[in-house]
């Protein structure tokens, strides 16, 4: 037994973390960390790392957070800065013996554990993103089906199940005593004051108390019975079941969802789109399960495919000439000239969300009618997107750019299609074009 850190990454909850829990079961003292990085981080193509938006978002995350702590007798520690580093001189300067971590199987994450290892630090992972037991699936990860429906074939075929979510921690390990003379400078409320300076528009409030209430809701009044017929809506009341917040900010997690789901048909009896809702979560999991298999092969230039494939994106345009960077400017701003585009791309920036179909018709846009490189667009919605997932984003652009295991090689859209199919009375493109 000794002092631990708890390094929360990205699943910022109490209720079904196992790594926290393995953290309490060795730690006689306990420190729980979150390392926010510099406000003014930016992605490789330029822009800001995370929208204001998303900021305050991810702000109000911590802040919720750090009061579930504090209701067990801790609190949540922030710093700021590059988080290998940091944490290392976290680690010294506690005297701490481990840190206790989830895993997160994208490149950037891992090479942030490799670092820290590098510097001697110790790092114990838990793998617990995901719906499905890693463990218990039906085969190797090596081994996995690459095309999601053989994926699903499999695991339905096994009769797989969510794991179960497990207990938040009734107590916690206390704080060294030492904590607040070794960290004189930090804020009183822990939380960096220039995360949780308030902006001019109201977001939904993603703690996990709200997640809760929202999964009462939605399943109580009935909307998952019909959530299939609803679920290719542009915009409207409750066509979507709305869960991807909380479960980006990790403050929900899917074996909690799919908890609430089984409830739901218990009560009120299952239908196609019950299973809907289950078949979404399917491919969630899929997403970080083929993370875990072909890893940084997933942000490649060409995804998945061998240089001499023959592919729509041999063709496409990186963003190295004024001319590429001016069209994805017109693109990120809604300045193009397909008006159901930018509609979408508009609502993006002011909101930070878009629907499912917005998603894949202005992935469809830049990849196939701008022919520009498709890992500028999967950045650009990491900027914006408050319901950012790392394994998603990715996985669902290399799925419309034929990049990743699609068998279809493949999705460009019919934009006047979807159009008429999904804004016949163009209310969605009068909406967030006439601003």
């Amino acid at each position: 037994m000794s002092h631990l850190i708890y390094w929360f990454r990205n699943d910022l909850r109490l209720l079904d973390s196992p790594a926290l829990l393995a953290a309490c079961r060795q730690a006689t003292t306990l420190t729980p960390i979150f390392v926010e990085p510099e406000a003014n981080a930016i992605t490789r193509w330029g822009w800001p790392r995370r929208s204001p938006l998303r900021q305050r978002q991810h702000a109000e995350a911590l802040i919720a957070l750090d009061a579930q702590l504090q209701v067990l007798g801790s609190r949540l520690l922030v710093l700021t800065g590059p988080a290998a580093p940091t944490l290392a001189q976290a680690v010294q300067t506690l005297g701490a013996a481990s840190i206790v971590c989830e895993t997160i199987a994208a490149p950037e994450e891992q090479d942030v554990l490799s670092e820290l290892r590098r510097l001697g630090v110790s790092v114990q992972e838990h793998w617990q993103s995901s719906m499905l037991d890693a463990e218990q699936l039906p085969f190797d990860l090596e081994a996995m089906p690459e095309v999601f429906t053989a994926f699903r074939h499999r695991v339905e075929k096994a009769k797989l199940i969510a794991r179960s979510p497990v207990a938040a921690p009734r107590m916690l390990p206390p704080l060294p005593t030492s904590l607040p003379a070794l960290f004189p400078t930090a804020d009183p409320t822990l939380i960096p004051t220039s995360l949780a300076s308030p902006l001019s528009c109201s977001l939904p409030g993603v703690s996990q108390a709200q997640g809760l209430e929202h999964l009462k809701q939605y399943f109580g009044a009935g909307y998952a019975q019909t959530y299939k017929l609803t679920r290719n809506q542009l915009s409207g009341e409750h066509f979507s079941t709305r869960f991807s917040p909380w479960l980006a900010t990790g403050t929900l997690s899917a074996p909690t969802i799919v908890q609430h789901l089984k409830d739901a048909e218990s009560a009120q009896g299952a239908n196609e789109s019950t299973y809907w809702i289950w078949f979404e979560l399917l491919w969630r999991d899929y997403f970080r399960f083929i993370h875990l298999k072909f890893g940084r092969q997933l942000y490649a230039w060409r995804g998945l495919r061998a240089p001499d494939s023959t592919h729509p994106f041999n063709e496409t345009t990186p963003l190295n000439s004024p001319a590429a960077k001016a069209a994805f400017e017109r693109w990120a701003f809604g300045e193009t000239k397909n008006a159901l585009v930018n509609a979408g791309m508009n609502e993006l920036r002011a909101t930070g969300w878009m629907s499912n179909r917005m998603r894949q018709i202005v992935a469809s846009y830049l990849i196939y009618d701008l022919k520009l490189d498709w890992r500028a667009g999967a950045s650009w919605f990491e900027t914006h997107l408050l319901d950012y997932d790392v394994y998603s984003n990715q996985g669902n652009w290399l799925y419309i750019a034929g990049l990743g295991t699609d068998p279809r090689g493949g999705r460009r859209m019919n934009l006047e299609k979807q159009a008429l199919e999904h804004d016949p009375k163009g209310l969605y493109r009068a909406q967030w074009t006439e601003q």
